[in-house]
């Protein structure tokens, strides 16, 4: 089994030890994904909206870095800093998420990395 380290300048280096994906065995594995603007390196303004869609953006930037896309992901992970941002973060999800949803988690957490208000990670088929 190979295993392939996944770079993209389109989403946001990662800022610890970790990679932004790995590819292994026909998978996609994306490390979480903060709303974080690749370009500026701030995040997403505009609220919970525009954090998913930066973070869902920045995922599908490193699924096509990978060979694959949206459409072969499997499996997702929301973390929220607030469960009452589910509705607003769920809105903007079914936009990336349209049909043959993956199966998905999705829950409060205390904390996350640079006081972000969510975090989204993925796997996929390659």
């Amino acid at each position: 089994m190979e295993k392939i380290v996944v770079s993209t300048n389109k989403a946001p280096g990662a800022i610890g030890p970790y990679s932004q994906g790995i590819k292994a065995n026909g998978f996609v594995f994306i490390s979480g994904q903060l709303p974080l603007d690749p370009d500026t390196g701030a995040f997403a303004e505009g609220g919970i909206e525009n954090q998913t869609r930066q973070s869902l953006t920045n995922v599908k930037s490193i699924l096509e870095a990978a060979g694959s896309g949206l459409d072969k992901v499997v499996k997702t992970t929301v973390f929220l800093k607030n469960i009452a941002d589910f509705a607003a973060m769920n809105s903007v999800y079914s936009e990336f998420f349209t049909t043959e949803c993956p199966a998905r988690s999705a829950f409060q957490v205390v904390s996350l990395p640079k006081d972000a208000a969510l975090e989204i990670e993925v796997i996929a088929l390659a």
